[in-house]
């Protein structure tokens, strides 16, 4: 299990991570268990498969930096084409097919997704917790129920500083990934400003065009904040 995350002191001269702008907070540190470096470490190889090419990078920096690689000369499409088939080398095909023909999206189905999702993935996306929401699911119908993982601040998101990287590679493939292969609506908000995120299962992601992210500037210091980012619209 991942330990809570140990904030850095800070001091009159401490100073934002150089590739974040002044909207981010201290840099969050992480002393992942042992079961969190076996994930790490699998979730690396899984990426270096479908890529093709590995990272020197160790523990979560891999992880980043092989995000990096899978961005470069690629259309948010095909980033994103890449990550699915990392997400699909996660679970097999048969698996995939019985859980999609099988269950329904029920508020019970959503509330245990949201659930497992808070205890297994604290490694890729930090402190979390699950929390109630105002879920609207595919059959048109608004409910309330307790299927939203809110991401406190998102480990992902802080590591990598980047806009097009949460959106391409994490955002819409992952809703892609639970929405179609699982048969489970998903949706994740993110929220440039403080970097948490709500993730929401049994909620039916809306077009990208519609969000915020979709308008999101870069992070990056020196980047006009009301240019939207390019990497998200390329």
């Amino acid at each position: 299990m991942t330990q809570a995350p140990i904030q850095s002191p800070t001091s009159s001269t401490a100073q934002a991570p150089p590739q974040l702008s002044h909207r981010s907070s201290p840099k969050t540190e992480y002393h992942d268990s042992w079961s969190d470096r076996i994930f790490i470490a699998l979730f690396i190889r899984k990426m270096s498969r479908v890529l093709g090419e590995g990272t020197s990078k160790k523990g979560f920096a891999g992880v980043v930096d092989l995000s990096k690689r899978i961005m470069q000369g690629r259309s948010p499409a095909q980033q994103q084409a890449v990550v699915a088939k990392v997400l699909g080398s996660l679970v097999p095909a048969p698996v995939l097919w019985l859980i999609r023909t099988l269950v329904s999206p029920t508020r019970w189905v959503c509330e245990s997704n949201a659930w497992f999702a808070a205890r297994l993935f604290p490694w890729l996306i930090g402190p979390c917790e699950v929390v109630e929401a105002e879920v609207t699911g595919a059959d048109g119908e608004t409910r309330r129920q307790k299927s939203d993982v809110h991401i406190k601040k998102c480990r992902y998101l802080e590591e990598s500083g980047c806009v097009g990287l949460c959106v391409n590679l994490c955002k819409l493939p992952t809703q892609q990934f639970f929405t179609e292969k699982f048969g489970i609506p998903l949706t994740l908000t993110p929220n440039f400003e403080d970097m948490s995120c709500e993730m929401v299962f049994g909620q039916v992601p809306p077009a990208l065009e519609t969000e915020a992210a979709f308008n999101q500037s870069c992070l990056a210091v020196g980047i006009d904040s009301k240019t939207p980012c390019p990497k998200v619209r390329a």
